[in-house]
């Protein structure tokens, strides 16, 4: 990279915590080199106790945009100029844009969209199926109010009663009022509602982070009468690849298991659009992150 930097060189961030594991930046630095794009990418460890400073750094050090991740999703919208209609529908970003790299930040949001494209890829169709999902975060309402746009029929919602758990009150409500489907809100301590909605559910989706560092080695599934021979098991973690859940739904006879590189690499893509104006090389930055480890 260092050959590429140059002094007109454009930065784009990375927001989040913890974030070196992340495969975002290899995505978007060799998506620049390919093209021959005079942008760079960097990793930013920032929580929301930096975030206000980081969005302000945004504007005074001009970054052409940020990607934003856990925890800032939703803390981020206060210091945001403008929302896109999705992101205000989600209640979450994941994608800052710089306007004309001028101070005027526009947040928008690309999980749901990048996650149904991932499911697609794996021949998955969300249409008239029941979804049970697990989270309160931005990439769990983003799944949730998107698969619910794209014609799932009924949703389980879990999180446990902390202080996210009006979020998923919230993303239930949206869901009821401004699509065909129906969302149901439970307590994750209630361990037999869980049991009942996934084994009736033909997806499952993990997007609560348990199973990435330092979760590695947990998993909100560990009764293998939950996993059934139709059931699709998605987690939204991709680092380690293979999570304790994605693991023991294989051995126990899910139908398929999804990491989150998919999903990844498909909200990253229309992020970079939104960065450069160019369309990201998918195919080659899916042979890149999809090799083996």
């Amino acid at each position: 990279m260092g050959e590429r930097i140059t002094g007109h060189t454009l930065l784009i961030g990375l927001l989040a915590t913890p974030i070196r594991h992340s495969l975002s930046p290899k995505m978007h630095n060799e998506s620049f080199a390919k093209l021959g794009l005079d942008y760079a990418y960097l990793a930013f460890e920032v929580g929301n106790e930096e975030l206000e400073g980081a969005v302000q750094g945004i504007r005074s050090l001009g970054l052409r945009g940020a990607n934003i991740s856990m925890p800032n999703k939703q803390a981020i919208i206060p210091y945001l100029d403008e929302l896109t209609p999705a992101a205000k529908l989600i209640g979450a970003v994941n994608t800052v844009i710089n306007k004309d790299g001028l101070g005027y930040l526009v947040g928008d949001v690309t999980d749901g969209t990048g996650a149904m494209q991932a499911l697609r890829d794996e021949e998955v169709d969300v249409r008239d199926q029941t979804i049970t999902i697990t989270g309160a975060g931005g990439a769990a309402t983003a799944i949730a109010i998107q698969a619910a746009l794209d014609g799932a029929k009924e949703f389980h919602l879990f999180n446990r009663k902390d202080a996210l758990f009006a979020n998923v009150v919230e993303t239930a409500e949206k869901i009821n009022q401004h699509t065909k489907a129906t969302a149901i809100v439970y307590d994750l301590a209630d361990q037999e509602s869980f049991k009942e909605a996934v084994q009736k559910s033909s997806i499952y989706v993990d997007a609560t982070g348990v199973g990435m560092k330092p979760l590695e080695n947990l998993s909100l599934i560990n009764d293998a009468e939950l996993i059934h021979e139709d059931l699709v098991v998605f987690d939204v973690v991709y680092s380690p690849r293979e999570t304790k859940l994605l693991t023991f739904a294989k051995e126990h006879g899910a139908k398929k298991t999804i990491n989150g590189l998919g999903m990844m690499l498909h909200q990253g893509a229309e992020s970079f659009k939104q960065f450069t104006g160019e369309d990201m090389p998918v195919d080659y930055i899916r042979e890149l992150l999809f090799e083996e480890e």
